[in-house]
């Protein structure tokens, strides 16, 4: 039973997460606190699923950002910038965990998750800032269609520290920010945004582990357990992506965030 378990844990959340940018702890952190008890037989506590998480993430956003580079959709330029501090607020979020206890980690991931949400939907009635920033990138999608969007390097670098923190706090690898934030405030394209946020995930979720690894909030077995399906699925979720237009990446990401929230708060009250 708790093959199967982790097996579908480890290609739903790697495939859902790397079609969307957001890593699969959306998946990962819920199933292990909720359903371990009835499929592997044991209480898994919150601080050891947001570990367990980050670390089967590792997996997910490296086998997720090969397949994304080979599409030539990932923007390394501005990745790196962003993981300069993404890195350690990685570190300092994971740290943060053991101070949390459940029900509130419940609650506070609701409300963070029911906000991107939100932000989302309203994307649609917000145009994007018409900033000219500092640093100018284009890109040609597909169907040749050519795309312009910038960023600022002091913004990057604030994004990328209270991305790196969330995701190391949650477990979640942080594409629920990165990708929002990306698109609204930067005007990237959906695709590589969702492209750009795994390789950054991936770098930032290695700094992360190294700081759940060292306070014992990671376990080993059920790593060794969701990795080889979730590289599969990270595999499997950036290939899909290429196949879906920017709109409908848009709406997949809306429909989880809301569904997520829901759960989490409800379960939290």
């Amino acid at each position: 039973m708790s093959f199967f378990f982790y097996t579908a844990v480890g290609l739903l959340s790697a495939t859902f997460g790397s079609l969307v940018g957001l890593g699969g702890g959306v998946i990962i952190v819920p199933a292990l606190v909720y359903l371990g008890p009835w499929f592997i037989g044991q209480h898994i506590s919150v601080a050891t699923a947001v570990g367990t998480s980050l670390a089967v993430l590792i997996f997910t956003a490296f086998s997720s950002t090969i397949t994304f580079y080979k599409q030539k959709r990932v923007d390394f330029r501005s990745g790196w910038l962003y993981f300069i501090t993404c890195g350690p607020g990685a570190m300092l979020g994971s740290y943060t965990t053991q101070f949390v206890n459940a029900q509130s980690f419940q609650l506070i991931f609701g409300l963070f998750m029911l906000v991107m949400a939100s932000l989302l939907v309203a994307r649609d009635y917000i145009k994007p800032l018409q900033v000219n920033w500092s640093i100018q990138r284009t890109f040609t999608d597909a169907q040749g269609k050519r795309h312009e969007y910038g960023y600022g390097i002091v913004p990057a670098l604030a994004i990328g520290l209270i991305v790196g923190f969330i995701s190391g706090l949650f477990g979640i690898g942080g594409g629920s920010l990165f990708v929002p934030a990306m698109v609204i405030l930067f005007r990237y394209p959906a695709h590589v945004a969702t492209a750009t946020s795994m390789f950054v995930i991936f770098l930032s979720s290695i700094m992360g582990s190294v700081t759940h690894l060292s306070l014992g909030e990671i376990d080993g077995w059920m790593v060794l357990g969701l990795a080889p399906s979730a590289l599969v699925g990270g595999w499997l979720g950036a290939k899909i992506a290429g196949k879906l237009s920017g709109k409908a990446l848009l709406w997949v990401l809306r429909i989880t965030f809301f569904a997520v929230a829901v759960k989490m708060i409800a379960e939290s009250v």
